[in-house]
């Protein structure tokens, strides 16, 4: 049975990364994809995720994009004097595979494409990585209601900060979404704390 998802985030640096890291550490035949890396100053993110995963460098799909600046996709691209073509962008393979999306849904790719298209053209199911903080509940519904207008399957919501309880409810609630884990702050994460926190925090 294939373990393969799509991690969307509700905005910019929510925590899809730490994310995808912790579902690497635990699950050792799962592979990792970025499509588009946006900024290279830094480090990437499939550099973050090995790192915290500890995983191995074959379990890691180069991106399809690397692209200079840490902006959106499309302009990111524009300055460095190329276009995404969405045609260079088909999955890997589809058996166990993580997709990480640059920024949420509707980011653009190019003039005529979003993030959305992507995910619809990948059909995954995806899990959406949101802030657990105040203003959470109306970017996940607002990503939610996004999928769903294009049948997406969602498979569900991780929480990704200090436990809010209420907002957990109010997403399941009004969502009809199940928050299927929560991934708290820590100073400094590393294999073993990612996967003591699924063990904790993951149903």
């Amino acid at each position: 049975m294939s373990k393969s998802f799509i991690i969307v985030g509700t905005d910019t640096n929510v925590g899809k990364t730490v994310l995808s890291s912790l579902l690497m550490a635990v699950h050792d035949d799962l592979c990792y994809w970025k499509p588009i890396q946006s900024g290279l100053e830094e480090e990437t993110d499939s550099q973050v995720l090995q790192r915290l995963s500890e995983c191995k460098k074959e379990r890691i799909y180069p991106e399809a994009y690397r692209l200079q600046r840490p902006l959106s996709p499309h302009l990111s691209a524009r300055l460095d004097g190329i276009r995404i073509e969405k045609d260079r962008l088909s999955l890997p393979q589809k058996e166990n595979i993580i997709v990480e999306t640059a920024g949420g849904v509707h980011v653009p790719i190019n003039e005529s494409t979003l993030q959305i298209d992507l995910i619809k053209m990948w059909s995954l199911p995806v899990i959406i990585a949101t802030r657990s903080s105040l203003g959470t509940i109306n970017h996940t519904l607002l990503t939610i209601e996004a999928l769903r207008n294009r049948e997406v399957e969602i498979a569900g919501v991780v929480m990704i900060g200090d436990m809010n309880e209420e907002n957990e409810k109010a997403i399941e609630f009004y969502g009809k979404v199940k928050v299927s884990g929560r991934v708290p702050f820590v100073e400094e994460l590393q294999k073993k704390i990612l996967i003591q926190i699924y063990t904790d925090l993951f149903q």
